[in-house]
This record gives C-alpha cells, structure tokens and sequence, in this order.
C-alpha cells in the first residue's frame, strides 16, 4: 500500500482518460493520494476530486509562478476551501527563481502570507523551492511556524538536517531515480525515516524507468524502491512507513 502525497491529477494532461487513470492508480496499491493546488482553478477541481474519490485528498493553495494576480478575494475563498472535510494542507506554496518572472518580492510576500494561513487553520503546509534555498528558509523562519514539508526536495544534506531539526517533513519525487540525481540520492539516504514522505508531482518527474512518459501516481512505487534500496531496506518497509508518516503529517 503506497501514499503519493503529491499529485495533480486535475492536471489538462488527464482530462481524456481522468477516471480511468483514478482507478488504475488504485487497482495498482495506492490507496491514499493527495491532490495538489498550483493556483484557484486547481484547488477547486482538487476539493472536487476528493469529494468524488474515497482515496483522494486535496490540498489548496496558489503556486509562486501564479501569485502575479492574487487577491484578497481569492485569499478569502481558499480560507473557505481550507475548511472543506479532506482538505488536508494549504499548498503548493513557496518561492521559484528558475525562470524569474514573477517578481521576488511578490512571491515571498504570497508565500508568507499563505503560511500564515495555514497556521491560522491548524494546517500543514506543501513548500516547493526551485533556486530559492536561501529565501525559503528565512521566510519559513521569519513566520515561525513548521508544520510543513519539502516536496520535491534539491537542497542540500546540510539544509535537510536544518529543516527537520525544525520539524519540517523531506519529500522526493522521479527526480530521486534518475541516474544523474546524485544530489537527491545523498539526501534521501540521509533523511530520517520519521520524516520522509514520497510523491510522484504527476503528471511530472516521470521516475525511471518510464522518464519522459507521462507520470500518475501508480509510478510511486519506484520511488519507494529508490529508497529502499538507498537505505538498504525492504520496498514494504519503505512504503509501510511512508504511509505511516503521510497519515500522520496530514492528520487522516
């Protein structure tokens, strides 16, 4: 039994074969999934799928690359959302200065205030950080609230120590396969078990073997098996205890 704690499956790449996929990913041992917002369309279609799909939980929040238009309204309205039966995490939030458009006073301002969100609702929340390590840690620092996770994590053993001496939770997705990953296989082999989480970002970061496919949440189990063998554990294990520690960060 596997846990993709991060996935969109409201994603256009599934719009032609969406239940189909739902089910399989299912059929295939995933029993709990968490689906992602990247901005206020995807948030709602997140708490829609959750509402339709036993297994699938959402979470909402607003992408660095999309806070260029965010309001005050839609602040408000993810408030709500927040406050839906399995909406399990304010997310996914954070900084990206790989492509630097929007903005990077902007983005820490959004990033910021949607921690605060998540503290006011007695939340946890879902970082992504591309190019951004420094920032990142001074904003989640600055608002002093860690009840989150690193998903997709690139940073480095050093900054994985910090994090989770503050009680952040270390997530790995495809990338944690690839054979040019040497950076994500140190870390992963070095994160304490209590804290890691596995995903799969679907339809991104297809892991190998199937990289540059279209990723679902099925393909987890071949981060569980990157894992397991970084650690030299059984894949049961690795999966049982993922398990253990995603129902856990996100309360269900």
């Amino acid at each position: 039994m596997y846990f993709d704690t991060h996935t969109h499956l409201d994603d256009a790449r599934f719009n032609a074969d969406r239940t189909e996929i739902i089910n399989k990913i299912y059929a295939s041992g995933v029993t709990l999934a968490v689906n992602i917002g990247a901005d206020m369309k995807s948030s709602r279609a997140g708490v829609l799928l959750a509402k339709e799909h036993p297994y699938i939980y959402a979470a909402v929040g607003i992408h660095p690359h999309d806070v260029e238009n965010l309001t005050e309204q839609d602040m408000a309205e993810l408030s709500l959302l927040a406050k839906e039966p399995k909406v399990v995490a304010i997310g996914e939030i954070g900084l990206d200065y790989y492509q630097n458009d929007v903005p990077r006073d902007m983005q820490k301002k959004w990033f910021r205030r949607q921690i605060e969100l998540a503290r006011a609702l007695n939340l946890p929340y879902i970082v992504h950080d591309r190019d951004a390590h420094g920032d990142t840690m001074a904003v989640i620092q600055e608002v002093g609230y860690f009840r989150g996770v690193m998903h997709c994590f690139s940073g480095s053993v050093e900054m994985m120590q910090e994090l989770v001496s503050l009680g952040f939770y270390i997530s790995f997705a495809g990338p944690v396969t690839f054979k040019n990953g040497k950076k994500a296989k140190e870390v992963a082999a070095c994160v304490p078990m209590e804290r890691l989480l596995i995903e799969t970002d679907s339809p991104y970061l297809t892991p190998e073997p199937y990289r540059g496919e279209r990723n679902d949440s099925s393909m987890v189990r071949y981060v569980a098996k990157e894992i397991a063998e970084l650690k030299n554990m059984k894949e049961e294990e690795v999966a049982r205890i993922t398990m253990e520690n995603g129902r856990r960060f996100f309360a269900i």
